[in-house]
């Protein structure tokens, strides 16, 4: 039986893959240590976890509106608004579960086949994905290491044409734990009025920031508004993943035809986690500011951690929860070297390539972890790098 060619256009996450495969060399008796996935190792906190069992006895187990709870999308509104300065109005947020379905329902509601859009390469590899599943032209806008992993905004203005449509940004930035500055929103949003493009800005890790740094929404800037959609939620900031709840925020209109297409696909977001979403938001914020500083403290260990590993140079991320060490000085492929890392050192890590072609050369460690197992990866690392020799060229791996 034939399947329908769009999905060849359809992409994947490779942490899933890397996890899979780091699960069954723990069930021969391996002991991995995890830094392949994006996910917190702290558990949700309690108040969010008794507001979702007190809304369950209280009934909210039925289906809700396709947008999300009306109490629920004005706690967003208010408390999101508030944090970045900016009004927002309850009809402007879609609930959905998981922060993902913003991504794909946005492009689907604005791309049009043969449209151009502009992606941060290295970035999340769903961008590329929902792009060519959507039948638009994804365009890779090179983050570059000397940039601190931002992208240079004259590369960003050769890459518009006529035929580009949505332009998309992630700050803090996975992989990389790179940030754009003020400056560089002012001249994005600029170059967005200019030439009438939408900007889907992915703020996911929005809070997970460090050094004094204050995250900025390019929403904020002249023009803006009425063109952007605000992706947010959960999972990192609270710890939330497996509750599969997000947000968007976007002008009126297109909130609508979101809405509109999350009842195609999904209905509703299950209600009793919106009222523990209403809990996160409005009760005490001492925990994320805690778990913050724990993700601190785990980066500077890290950092200093790869920068002792022969072959490897660590720049030190402003945000997110990733390190992403060049390691060009080792002569092994990114692939090569993340497969040897998993079946030889027993650390599991991503290639940088599965991030995008401008990810060659780079590998992508989470430091969600505890402070004990990433010395203990970086221990092993260590002792694997001092077994080969730096700088030989790597063989082929045979692992995806």
């Amino acid at each position: 039986m034939q399947i329908a060619d769009r999905i060849d256009r359809l992409g994947t996450e490779t942490s899933f893959v890397v996890l899979a495969r780091a699960r069954e060399l723990e069930a021969q008796g391996r002991d991995i240590v995890h830094l392949e996935i994006g996910e917190p190792d702290f558990d949700t906190a309690p108040n969010i976890i008794e507001a979702a069992k007190k809304a369950l006895d209280a009934g909210y187990t039925h289906y809700g509106p396709a947008a999300g709870l009306p109490e629920f999308r004005k706690t967003i509104a208010e408390v999101e608004g508030a944090r970045r300065g900016l009004e927002f109005k309850p009809d402007m947020v879609v609930v959905t579960p998981g922060a993902k379905p913003i991504m794909y329902y946005a492009i689907m509601a604005i791309v049009n086949p043969g449209d151009e859009v502009i992606y941060p390469n290295p970035g999340f590899p769903i961008y590329e994905s929902a792009i060519e599943l959507a039948g638009g032209t994804a365009v890779p806008l090179p983050l570059t290491e000397e940039k601190a992993f931002s992208f240079r905004i004259e590369d960003l203005r050769k890459l518009i044409t006529p035929k580009t449509k949505m332009l998309i940004i992630n700050s803090p930035q996975n992989p990389t734990g790179g940030i754009l500055t003020q400056d560089d929103l002012k001249a994005i949003s600029e170059l967005a009025v200019k030439h009438d493009l939408w900007v889907l800005t992915d703020e996911i890790y929005g809070r997970v920031v460090y050094d004094g740094f204050q995250n900025y929404t390019i929403a904020s800037y002249p023009g803006m508004m009425d063109r952007t959609i605000i992706l947010d939620g959960f999972s990192k900031t609270y710890a939330m993943t497996g509750w599969r709840l997000g947000f968007g925020i976007m002008p009126k209109h297109l909130a609508e035809i979101v809405a509109k297409l999350q009842t195609n696909v999904a209905s509703c977001t299950a209600s009793f986690i919106q009222v523990a979403g209403i809990e996160a938001l409005t009760g005490p914020q001492k925990w994320v500011d805690d778990v913050v500083e724990q993700f601190r403290r785990r980066r500077d260990l890290i950092v200093d951690g790869m920068n002792s590993i022969p072959g490897f140079h660590c720049h030190k991320p402003l945000g997110a929860f990733y390190v992403f060490p060049n390691i060009t000085a080792t002569g092994f492929d990114s692939r090569t070297l993340a497969n040897r890392i998993l079946n030889e050192a027993g650390v599991a890590c991503l290639s940088g390539a599965t991030f995008g072609k401008y990810g060659e050369g780079y590998l992508r460690f989470s430091y969600a972890n505890s402070i004990e197992n990433i010395e203990k990866a970086i221990d092993r690392i260590k002792k694997f790098m001092d077994q080969v020799e730096v700088g030989a060229t790597a063989e082929a791996s045979a692992v995806a």
